[in-house]
């Protein structure tokens, strides 16, 4: 069986905290900034960590 690569999309994407979980960007933050609340934005300012039901999908793609 050959070794998986490590998708490109995801490794830009997400990385790996030191506890194990993963982290990611929140969205909302791209265009139309001026039509969303400061609440919205500031919000996005900080990361989030992926859900228990896509955790596995997205670890499998970060280990290749």
């Amino acid at each position: 069986m050959p070794k998986l690569k490590t998708k490109s999309a995801v490794k830009k994407r997400f990385s790996l905290t030191a506890s194990g979980k993963i982290k990611r960007n929140s969205m909302n933050k791209r265009h139309f900034l001026s039509h969303k609340s400061n609440k919205m934005k500031r919000q996005a300012r900080n990361q989030r960590y992926v859900s228990k039901c896509d955790f596995n999908t997205v670890a499998r793609f970060m280990n290749g």
